[in-house]
């Protein structure tokens, strides 16, 4: 639209003289828009007499106290989405007129003034804090931690947390809030050729929600199993057990031997998982029906939890966030009385310096915190698009991002204590009884340990319930971040039909996760965690922070900032969402594709063809983004290089709340 001065006389010939007035002192119509002025100075037009720029004319339109003019969004249109002139005067100033209109428009409006919002802060905060704790905090940070040099590895990890994980997190907050949509239409506000990386974060999500949950089923299993006078994985007399079963807690002396097994060992892999009865990934058994129950009834859980919303799910995480700190602290006390304890401890922080200078370490330092804190998985744009306008998001990311980094390092003592203990009962050091990694690092190691202590049920009762409600958190977390996004991308179809569609992805998620309810899902589990999900939320976080950084472009981001919380990020910010940030992914990212993890669970190894059929899997998910980027290049119109300028410009304005009126940012 040409921007120049016309006369009350001189008219567009489409626009009809519908002049609406405004009284004084009050506002224009019910609804306005808010135009970004790109200039630096704060000016109100005075000249009501000129033909004002559209929502896609950044030039003149005049900036109010927060950085935005006011323009008014329901102005009258026709039947062909035409706009009708319409003119507000007041005795101090006027407001431009804004020519969108059409159902994008009002439907845009709609979205905002339905948009629910957290009840409380605090709501928000514990369900990020939650989403951010989660089961690998409790067995993966430990392993890591004393695997890379114990005590050295908190520097690496400290660096990681400040340059590469730390910026991330607060990047997907402030988008989030700013832009107030989920991770697949939010890109239409910010680069909309990058589109595909919200498709792209749906499908991870999918996959997340197949296995993790089923961990999460284990846990039910033991916490159901719990329920009795003496622990079922204590004693060798079970029929799951083998002659190679050795219970060297028995009053009885007993001499461990390379073939013993312990009675806890046993129970998760003969009676919890039954993998004897699979030959691995090309014969995964029959399903087990006890698993089904128990995922059923989390699934179930996770539905009524989620399904109205963020209104319910920040009731339901009061318990399931707080409720595991509490388990932490009194199983850490009770660790810390225990014989041997001390050993642990020093085993877990006994630095070597010599680490350091591996590569390795500071790859899994930087792997560590990324998916600690979990940006790019659409979780924290989803969260963060139900805060109100001027939440102070920087103080939440600090905050919510160092509650987890401290937590990661408070369960190193809370697993060590009792490794340390199991070690003085075994008489062996402390990295023989240690050289179980990941889940069964809880299953087997702590589950026994637990089960030779004093009250031995209540403390496997509350472990294990920590364990649920730690991945209860996450789960609802990542299926908010696919429900977010698809309400958002679709508000006309699913907007009014939220419980019917949380039921239907409930529904996939548990059909997905059959093939990790057989006898050998165990093997599945272990695929999916290391290939479908760590180098694909790698790549769309790399290009997620490339195109905010890069293309949408850093100064207008941290003008969104300030408009949002008053001030500017610093050049510290600054530099590490440019540079450093996306070096850090960059860098994960190539180290794990040149030294794929050998996978190895038990005694089974994985074939070289799984390796291939985990990249297959991993690789489904971000094809979405060069497949869209295709497809947007040949749906827009124009030469080529007017279809990529179009391609990476945004597309919709941003609409901001601000008191009655309905702002728009472009």
């Amino acid at each position: 639209m040409e921007k120049k001065a016309a006369s009350n006389e001189t008219e567009p010939l489409t626009s009809k003289k519908d002049v609406s007035d405004c009284n004084k002192g009050e506002d224009c119509k019910e609804n306005r828009l808010l135009v970004r002025n790109p200039k630096s100075a704060l000016q109100l037009v005075e000249d009501g007499n000129k033909v004002h720029p559209s929502q896609g004319d950044k030039g003149e339109a005049a900036q109010i106290s927060n950085g935005y003019s006011g323009v008014q969004s329901s102005v009258p249109c026709n039947g062909m989405g035409e706009v009708e002139d319409a003119q507000c005067t007041a005795p101090a100033a006027t407001t431009t007129t804004s020519t969108t209109c059409g159902a994008e428009g009002q439907q845009q409006l709609m979205e905002l003034e339905d948009r629910e919002t957290w009840s409380k802060k605090i709501d928000f905060l514990l369900s990020v804090i939650g989403y951010a704790v989660d089961l690998g905090n409790v067995w993966r940070f430990p392993y890591i931690c004393y695997q890379n040099g114990g005590g050295a590895f908190l520097i690496p990890y400290t660096i990681m947390a400040i340059f590469g994980g730390i910026p991330l997190f607060y990047m997907e907050l402030a988008l989030g809030q700013y832009h107030r949509n989920g991770c697949i239409s939010i890109w239409r506000k910010i680069c909309p050729i990058f589109k595909g990386i919200g498709f792209a974060i749906c499908i991870i999500d999918l996959y997340v929600a197949s296995y993790y949950n089923t961990i999460m089923a284990w846990a039910f299993y033991y916490l159901v199993s719990s329920f009795t006078a003496e622990l079922p994985w204590t004693s060798c007399t079970n029929a799951w057990n083998t002659g190679n079963c050795t219970n060297y807690f028995s009053k009885d002396n007993v001499s461990w031997s390379l073939h013993s097994i312990s009675p806890a060992e046993e129970f998760y892999t003969r009676q919890v998982l039954q993998v004897h009865r699979s030959n691995g990934l090309d014969d995964l058994g029959g399903i087990s029906w006890q698993l089904t129950l128990c995922l059923l009834l989390i699934f179930t859980i996770v539905y009524f939890s989620i399904w109205k919303g963020v209104k319910t799910s920040g009731k339901v995480v009061w318990v399931t966030a707080t409720f595991p700190y509490i388990i932490l602290f009194i199983l850490l006390v009770r660790g810390a009385t225990l014989p041997g304890a001390w050993r642990g401890v020093l085993y877990y922080l006994k630095p070597d310096w010599q680490k350091l200078l591996a590569t390795e370490v500071w790859v899994d330092a930087a792997a560590q915190i990324f998916f600690s804190l979990g940006p790019g998985f659409g979780v924290l744009l989803a969260y963060a698009s139900y805060n109100k306008f001027h939440n102070n998001c920087y103080q939440d990311a600090l905050v919510t991002s160092t509650v987890n980094c401290v937590t990661s390092f408070v369960s190193g003592f809370v697993i060590f204590t009792v490794l340390g203990y199991m070690a003085e009962m075994r008489n062996e050091d402390v990295s023989e009884v240690a050289k179980d990694t990941g889940p069964s690092l809880l299953f087997i190691t702590y589950a026994e340990a637990i089960a030779n202590m004093p009250a031995s049920t209540f403390f496997a009762i509350i472990f294990f319930l920590m364990l649920l409600t730690l991945g209860l958190d996450s789960t609802f977390a990542g299926l908010e971040g696919v429900i977010t996004g698809v309400l958002d991308e679709f508000p006309h179809v699913w907007s009014k039909r939220r419980e019917l569609f949380v039921l239907g992805l409930i529904i996939i998620c548990f059909l997905g996760s059959l093939a990790t309810l057989t006898f050998g899902g165990a093997y599945v589990v272990k695929l999916f965690e290391e290939y479908a999900t760590g180098p694909a939320v790698l790549t769309v976080v790399f290009l997620e922070a490339v195109a905010v950084a890069w293309f949408y472009g850093i100064t207008q981001f941290c003008n969104d900032v300030k408009e949002m919380l008053g001030f500017t990020p610093g050049w510290y910010w600054r530099v590490c969402w440019v540079a450093i940030s996306p070096i850090f992914l960059l860098f994960v990212t190539c180290s794990f594709l040149s030294n794929p993890p050998e996978l190895r669970l038990f005694d089974y190894n994985y074939p070289y063809w799984t390796t291939v059929v985990g990249y297959c899997i991993g690789t489904s998910s971000i094809i979405c983004i060069p497949i869209y980027m295709v497809y947007r290049l040949i749906i827009t119109p124009g030469t080529l290089k007017e279809r990529i300028l179009k391609s990476i410009t945004p597309e919709t304005a941003t609409e901001i709340p601000f008191g009655d009126i309905r702002m728009n940012a472009v």
